[in-house]
């Protein structure tokens, strides 16, 4: 089992790398695999098309996923905005009914208002949503912040076991044959005539 954790931080290595790595030690725990994906500057540099390409490739042998953004005016970065508006558009097959996390994180507030805008691409591609004992959040400026959160600390290694029982619960269900829903063709209404 695999869990692609996307970090849509511009800082590779900040605080939200910081929170996805101890939602990914959880998951190597409970024996799953994990990679970081760095949505970084890429996103809004005329690079989106060969990112969501990329990130779409590492979708199909993964299981589930988690979203990680910084907090920037109570929303995600332009970055991952950007990022998941192409790859949910393109990618949706790829994304159908596997488990997903989101996470924010910020230095003081307007995480759950980010967590919302989130957890609204997951439910659109008809994923599992993954939680945790609280919201999904943490709080820092930076990656040595993030360490003295320990609420928040709690919360991202909760999301990893959760998301193992999850993936692994989904295994059981397929070996015993319990079949994944066959996804609908998509009715389009308009409400402007």
């Amino acid at each position: 089992m695999k869990v692609i954790l996307f970090n849509g931080s511009r800082n590779e290595k900040g605080s939200t790398y910081t929170a996805l790595n101890l939602v990914a030690d959880s998951l190597k725990e409970n024996g799953v695999e994990t990679e970081i994906f760095w949505v970084g500057g890429r996103a809004l540099t005329g690079e989106i098309d060969a990112l969501v390409e990329e990130a779409i490739a590492k979708l199909q042998t993964a299981d589930g996923i988690v979203l990680g953004s910084p907090v920037y005016y109570a929303s995600p970065s332009g970055e991952m905005v950007a990022f998941l508006d192409r790859l949910y558009w393109k990618g949706e097959k790829y994304l159908r009914f596997k488990p997903a996390a989101a996470v924010t994180v910020a230095r003081r507030a307007g995480t759950t208002a980010c967590l919302d805008v989130l957890n609204k691409y997951i439910t659109y591609a008809q994923q599992p949503v993954i939680t945790s004992r609280y919201w999904n959040m943490v709080h820092g400026s930076n990656g040595d912040d993030v360490m003295k959160d320990e609420e928040g600390i709690q919360i991202m290694h909760t999301i990893g076991r959760n998301m193992a029982w999850i993936l692994k619960s989904i295994e059981a269900g397929k070996t015993a044959g319990v079949a994944q829903p066959e996804s609908e063709k998509k009715v389009w209404t308009n409400f402007i005539r």
